[in-house]
C-alpha cells in the first residue's frame, strides 16, 4: 500500500431512489477538512435519479453548488446495489476504496481521521461504526441504538467490546486497490459485505476496526422497514454458514434463541405468571441502556420497540431459513446463484 499521506481515496455510492440523501451526503463530503478523495456515484436505475431533486442538476461531472468536489457520476439499469459498487470500482482512480450507503453523512473530519488511522495501523482492509446524528429522527436513533447497542448485537458492528471478529460492513468499510485485484469485487447477494470480509479474510488479508472512523447511518425510516431488513439479514446468515461451513457463531444464534425463549416464556406465563420476570428484566436493561444512550425517554421507548423488532424479526428470518435450508435442505443453491450474478458482473 502506498504511503498513507499520498493515498488517493474513492468513494463509491450505489443509488436507488434517494436524491434528497445524497444531497445531505455530498455536503456533508463538501465539509471535509481532507480533500484527496474522489466520489464515484453510481445510480442503479432508480425512478428518481438525482438530476431531477437537484442533487445534480446537470449532467456533468461536477454537481452545481458542489464545484470543489471531484465527482463522477453515472447512470445504469438496476442490477443490485453489489453489481453498481463493482462498476463504480473500475471507473475509480483511486488507490483505496470507500463504500458508504447514500444515506449516510460523513463528518468533516472523517477523511482525516482515515488517512491518520491508516498511517498508525496500515491495513488491507477496514470497517468502522456508525452513529446517530442530531437531525436524525427519534425513530432513526432507536433502530441506532438497537443495531448498535452490545445487549442487541453482541457489539459485533462496529463496538469497543464484541462477541464476534470485527466484520467490516458496507455503510463504512473500505480495502485497498490490492485486495480488489486479488480478490474481486462484492458478489450480488445479501450480507453481500460479510462474505466480502470473509473472501479478503480468507485471502491472508489484513482487517481491522477504525472506532474513530465512523458516519451517521440512517438505516430505516420506520419500524415495519426495520422488521423487514433484519428478516432478511437473519435468513442471509444461513447463507453465509452454506457458503462457509462453520463460519456461523455463538452471537448469531442468540436472536433465534431469543425468538424461541419469549415465545416460550409468554406462553409458559399462562400457567405461571412469574415466567415473564427474565423477559421483563432484559426489557428494563434495553430501557436503562436506551436512556443512558441517548438521553431521551420517548427514544429510549422507542429504543425499546426497535430492539424487540431486531431481535425477533432476525430471529424469525434466521429460523425459517435454518429449517428451510439445512434441516429440510430447500430452496435455491447458493452456488447457482453467484455464478449467474458473476455473469453480469463479468460485463462491467
Amino acid at each position: 500500500m502506498k504511503n498513507p499521506d499520498d493515498i488517493l481515496f474513492s468513494i463509491i455510492v450505489p443509488v436507488y431512489n434517494r436524491p434528497d440523501e445524497v444531497a445531505e451526503l455530498l455536503a456533508s463530503l463538501e465539509a471535509q477538512t481532507d480533500s484527496g478523495f474522489e466520489i464515484i456515484l453510481v445510480e442503479d436505475g432508480s425512478t428518481v435519479p438525482c438530476l431531477e431533486c437537484d442533487a445534480l442538476p446537470d449532467g456533468t461531472l461536477a454537481a452545481r453548488g458542489h464545484d470543489c468536489l471531484r465527482l463522477k457520476y453515472y447512470r445504469k439499469e438496476n442490477e443490485g446495489r453489489s453489481i453498481a459498487r463493482n462498476y463504480g470500482i473500475v471507473r475509480a482512480d483511486g488507490d483505496f476504496f470507500i463504500f458508504v450507503d447514500s444515506d449516510c453523512i460523513l463528518p468533516p473530519g472523517y477523511i482525516a481521521s482515515l488517512r491518520r488511522s491508516l498511517a498508525a495501523t496500515p491495513v488491507d482492509c477496514f470497517g468502522g461504526p456508525d452513529a446517530a446524528h442530531d437531525s436524525f429522527t427519534p425513530t432513526q436513533k432507536a433502530i441506532n441504538f438497537a443495531m448498535t447497542s452490545f445487549l442487541t448485537t453482541g457489539g459485533i458492528r462496529g463496538g469497543k467490546v464484541s462477541m464476534e471478529k470485527f466484520t467490516p460492513r458496507t455503510f463504512n468499510m473500505g480495502f485497498s486497490r490490492e485486495v480488489y485485484d486479488m480478490v474481486g469485487g462484492f458478489r450480488e447477494m445479501f450480507s453481500e459485505d460479510i462474505d466480502m470480509s470473509t473472501r479478503i479474510r480468507l485471502a491472508g488479508f489484513s482487517i481491522t476496526l477504525f472506532p474513530d472512523v465512523y458516519v451517521y447511518h440512517k438505516r430505516r425510516g420506520n419500524l415495519r422497514k426495520f422488521w423487514r431488513q433484519v428478516h432478511v439479514f437473519g435468513m442471509s446468515r444461513i447463507t453465509l454458514e452454506l457458503l462457509y461451513p462453520g463460519s456461523m457463531k455463538l452471537v448469531h444464534w442468540l436472536p433465534a434463541v431469543f425468538t424461541l425463549g419469549a415465545v416460550a416464556l409468554v406462553v409458559g406465563s399462562f400457567f405461571c405468571k412469574w415466567l415473564l420476570i427474565p423477559l421483563l428484566v432484559y426489557i428494563v436493561a434495553l430501557w436503562v441502556g436506551a436512556l443512558l444512550a441517548e438521553r431521551n425517554l420517548r427514544i429510549a421507548f422507542l429504543g425499546v420497540a426497535a430492539a424487540m423488532v431486531q431481535l425477533l424479526g432476525y430471529g424469525t428470518g434466521f429460523i425459517k431459513a435454518y429449517v428451510r435450508k439445512i434441516i429440510l435442505g430447500k430452496g435455491r443453491d447458493i452456488s447457482e446463484e453467484i455464478e449467474i450474478r458473476k455473469g453480469k458482473n463479468e460485463k462491467l
